[in-house]
Order: C-alpha cells, then sequence, then structure tokens
C-alpha cells in the first residue's frame, strides 16, 4: 500500500483512570504521530459507558453496544482513513469489524493482541480474522494460532516505552525500596502459574520489598508509578507464562525504561531484546532470582551499569516512534528490518 496518511484507533485508552498515562495505545498514538500521521482515536469502552443509560460494563454491553457500534462506523465512513488500527479486541466482535470494513472498504486493517493463550478467546480469534495483519506481543506458539486460524499476516511487535515520561527520576524517600513487583501474583483466568506466585508471595518477604496490585496491596499508578519503579533498586519481571517465544508483558519495558535494574524470568531468545547481564539479568529458576538479588543488592557499581545499559538501549531501540516505524513499514511493505522481527 501507499504510505497512510490517516490512521483510526481503537482501544481502551481508560481515560477515566490515571493508568491512561501509561497505556500502550496511548504510546501508539504518540508514536504515529510523530512520524507525521493524522490519528483519530476511538476509546471503544469510554464511549460505550458515556451511551449507557446505566453504570457497569455488563449493563453497557448489553443496552448501548449496538449504539456504539453504529457512531463507531460514521465516524470511520467520514474520516476515510488509509489504516484502521484495533489496538484492542476487547468489546469488539467480527460483525462490527465488518461493518467497519464496508464503512473504509479501501482500507488496511490490522489488530493488536498483547494478551497470553488466545486459542482460548475465540473471539479474539474471530475478530483478528476480519483484519489483514494481526500483531502480537508474543512470538512462537500463540502467534501461530492466529496464522493456523487463517489471519493473512501475524507479526511480531513487542511493546514499546515512552522516553519523555519513562526514565530516571529522583525520587522522594518514601518510595526507596530493594525491590518492587507491580501487578497480580497470579491470573485466575489463565493457567494457574505456581511458580510465579510462589516467587512473588517469598518477595514480599523480603525485607524492604514493594509490591503493588498483589495481596491486596493497592496500585500504584500515574506517574506515582515510575516513581515507584525509580524508587527501587531492582525490579522484578515474569510473565503468567514463560514459555513462548520473545514474549514479555509490559511490566519488562516499563522496568528497563525507568533505569532499573531488572531481574527478568527468561522466555526463549529473550537475548534479541535486551542482552543478559549488558541489559538485564535473566533468571531460570525461584532460587537463581533470589540469589542473583542478593548478590546484585551488595554490588551496586555493577548494578547501576547494567540498568543505565538497559535504559539506554529501551530508549533507543523500543521508543514509541521507533516501533511505530517498524508497523507503518509493514503496513507498507509487509515486512521490517529488526533483529527480532517474526512474521507468519
Amino acid at each position: 500500500m501507499q504510505k497512510p496518511k490517516r490512521i483510526f484507533v481503537i482501544a481502551d485508552f481508560k481515560d477515566e483512570k490515571p493508568q491512561s498515562i501509561r497505556v500502550q495505545p496511548r504510546m501508539w498514538v504518540k508514536g504515529l504521530l510523530r512520524l507525521g500521521l493524522d490519528v483519530q482515536r476511538f476509546s471503544y469502552r469510554n464511549i460505550m459507558m458515556q451511551c449507557s443509560p446505566l453504570p457497569g460494563k455488563k449493563i453497557a454491553l448489553h443496552f448501548a453496544k449496538k449504539r456504539v457500534d453504529k457512531v463507531l462506523v460514521e465516524q470511520i465512513k467520514r474520516y476515510h482513513p488509509d489504516v484502521v488500527l484495533l489496538l484492542s479486541m476487547k468489546y469488539l466482535d467480527a460483525e462490527n469489524v465488518r461493518l467497519a470494513h464496508e464503512a473504509a472498504p479501501n482500507a488496511l486493517f490490522a489488530s493488536r493482541d498483547g494478551d497470553p493463550f488466545p486459542e482460548k478467546n475465540l473471539n479474539r480469534i474471530a475478530v483478528a480474522k476480519e483484519t489483514d495483519i494481526v500483531m502480537t506481543t508474543s512470538s512462537g506458539r500463540f502467534l501461530r494460532v492466529y496464522r493456523d486460524a487463517g489471519v493473512p499476516q501475524c507479526a511480531f511487535i513487542p511493546n514499546m516505552c515512552d522516553p519523555d515520561i519513562q526514565h530516571r527520576y529522583n525520587v522522594e524517600q518514601k518510595w526507596n525500596a530493594d525491590a518492587i513487583f507491580t501487578g497480580k501474583a497470579e491470573h485466575r483466568e489463565h493457567e494457574h502459574n505456581n511458580e510465579r506466585y510462589n516467587l512473588i508471595r517469598r518477595l514480599n518477604q523480603m525485607p524492604n520489598a514493594r509490591i503493588y496490585g498483589a495481596f491486596g496491596i493497592p496500585k500504584v499508578e500515574g506517574i506515582d508509578y515510575f516513581y515507584a519503579i525509580c524508587g527501587a533498586k531492582m525490579g522484578l519481571s515474569i510473565n503468567i507464562v514463560n514459555d513462548v517465544r520473545l514474549y514479555h508483558s509490559d511490566r519488562l519495558i516499563n522496568y528497563v525504561s525507568c533505569g532499573t535494574f531488572t531481574l527478568a524470568k527468561r522466555v526463549p531468545d529473550s537475548d534479541l531484546l535486551f542482552e543478559d547481564g549488558v541489559h538485564l539479568k535473566y533468571f531460570d529458576t525461584v532460587d537463581e532470582f533470589f540469589e542473583l538479588a542478593d548478590w546484585y543488592l551488595k554490588h551496586e557499581a555493577e548494578r547501576e551499569q547494567i540498568a543505565r545499559a538497559g535504559m539506554q538501549r529501551a530508549h533507543v531501540e523500543f521508543n514509541c516512534e521507533r516501533i511505530a516505524k517498524y508497523v507503518l513499514d509493514l503496513f507498507e511493505t509487509g515486512t521490517y528490518n529488526a533483529r527480532w522481527a517474526e512474521i507468519l
């Protein structure tokens, strides 16, 4: 296709929450704008809630979804986009994507999935099948699920960072900690991961460790989320599933891009993204995590050298503008040039 000029982005921008400043869709929009494109955002869930006569997502899905679908189609029809980009497939369905196609018959439709186990959510697969390209934050078997389902093109695109707000902050003493983990200890909707749960529980018992979002401890959001990361000497990155090629949640890029030394659970081919011992440290077992944590807490110079190198790599290689450029290359040529590229 010719170089796109207008991109219509459908996502859950979480506009009503402090979390909105750090969600991946916000970074995608920023990167595309900096590349000179016009971007029209459509925050599907927010608009659905606005159209609902009563509060609550379940009520909104029942009473307001058809109305929102009409608004969506009308906006797409009047915007004449070159690309319709589905950065979240939640709340969408195959039918409203088909209607959007009819409203913009010449547009390229692309979708994105940042969650594990696509085979357990048939609606995500159905939506992706209505698009020309699906992009996932994992390679390997999750990417192949979409290819096997018949999506014309499937590509790995990693999570991005925004160096404007993700960098090293000088923080108040209240944020200081030896180690940090942000997120749930387990996700009941996915496979139970005893290793992850046990590691986070044990970390929570470690003196001067901070856990946010698990064991009844509130989350931290907004710029405070980055303050909390910067206040920690090291961060733990571990996924719900850790045997899928190149798969990491956005926790990894959040920690590394803020200049905090990161101990990450190794996944296949992780070194293509960040190199072990240069940009971060990988571990394979719970015991190895705590051995490494103990050593690096006692060796500040080595810890900070790796943390600085990791932040520099994140800011250069995975910033929102660079990743957006890879995506545009994918749209225009069907491929992109990165050492971690995988396209099926």
